[in-house]
């Protein structure tokens, strides 16, 4: 799979699902890649990266641009963060949409109003406008167990030419940290947009 050109731009919405680690982390990854990163994110995403991380998301996006900016080290303009009713922002429009999404965490509402293409808010618009311009769209899922609702709106989506991603992570390659089981989930992220990295051993790479 060829990979995924060096200026490409991606989507990260962050909802208010559990497993704000991996959206940080996969944040970082990100713009440590030289990709240009639009971030949104919902007021219930603030609320779990404040209980999960310490986070205190500002309410403004421009503030929390120039925080996660000078946070991780990014170039200016790298990273741009729009807020969930500014419609005038590229990815509310097929005509300058993303060269993919991811949305991580994913609540079970969020994943429900883009299989219904409600479009009520930017992170829901801009899922829209992945599916209907054919362009790479990732869901990660946090909840269990998953209900036939669940079920049947992730299979919507995937026949619509989404992947569904829920974070499991794997144990082969022996992990000892919980950043090891972050990364397993970030590294399979990445490989979905044809991103290189290194933050694991691939399998057979290993001694058994």
């Amino acid at each position: 799979m060829p990979a995924m050109k060096a200026n490409s731009v991606i989507t990260l919405a962050l909802t208010g699902a559990s497993g704000m680690p991996y959206a940080i982390r996969l944040l970082q990854q990100l713009l440590g890649s030289g990709r240009q990163v639009y971030l949104l994110y919902s007021q219930a995403a603030q609320v779990v990266a404040r209980q999960e991380m310490g986070w205190n998301l500002p309410a403004r996006p421009a503030d929390t641009e120039a925080f996660l900016t000078e946070e991780f080290g990014a170039e200016p303009g790298q990273l741009q963060v729009f807020g969930r009713e500014e419609w005038f922002a590229p990815v509310a429009s097929g005509s300058n949409p993303a060269d993919a999404m991811v949305v991580c965490p994913c609540t079970m509402g969020t994943l429900a109003a883009i299989a219904n293409g409600l479009s009520d808010n930017l992170i829901e618009r801009a899922a829209d406008v992945m599916l209907k311009e054919n362009r790479p769209l990732i869901l990660v899922p946090r909840e269990m167990p998953y209900s036939a609702l669940h079920l049947e709106n992730m299979l919507k989506l995937a026949r619509m030419g989404a992947t569904i991603m829920p974070p499991n992570p794997g144990f082969y390659h022996h992990p000892s940290h919980i950043e090891d089981l972050i990364d397993f989930v970030v590294a399979r992220i990445l490989d979905h947009l044809q991103i290189e990295h290194s933050l694991m051993p691939r399998w057979g790479d290993q001694p058994a």
